[in-house]
């Protein structure tokens, strides 16, 4: 049975996409877990950044619908959150962006900059 491609990307669904993968950590953290699932304090020493942040970082993945957490029972009896790569394809191109932008729900007025974690509205306001 012939495989079938993947139905085109929502606006919002592929601005979660590109903004959860817009972060260098975030696509280590991507890179990482396709090698092998994993439990965040190993993640966190694999990839060189405190829990926190790691924490901080796996749920915008999964906000995204990019990784999956699971919990799983060790044998000492602790619960342990388990990090999988979700399979998932994203052809990007022009036309994928223009079909992907006709269907956004918001006009992105307060999204935030991701260099100063200040809105837009707000940054063109500072700069005036």
């Amino acid at each position: 049975m012939p495989e079938v491609p993947p139905s085109a990307p929502t606006g919002d669904a592929l601005l979660k996409i590109l903004t959860a993968l817009g972060n260098p950590h975030r696509m280590r953290i991507v890179a990482a877990l396709v090698e092998n699932r994993t439990y965040v304090s190993a993640l966190a020493r694999e990839i060189g950044i405190s829990r926190p942040l790691l924490h901080m970082h796996l749920q915008r993945l999964e906000a995204a619908g990019l990784v999956t957490g699971t919990l799983e029972s060790a044998d000492d009896g602790k619960t342990v959150k388990y990090y999988d790569v979700t399979p998932f394809v994203c052809e990007l191109t022009p036309h994928t962006v223009a079909r992907a932008a006709a269907t956004l729900t918001d006009d992105g007025a307060g999204t935030a900059d991701r260099g100063t974690g200040r809105s837009d509205r707000g940054a063109k306001e500072e700069a005036k």
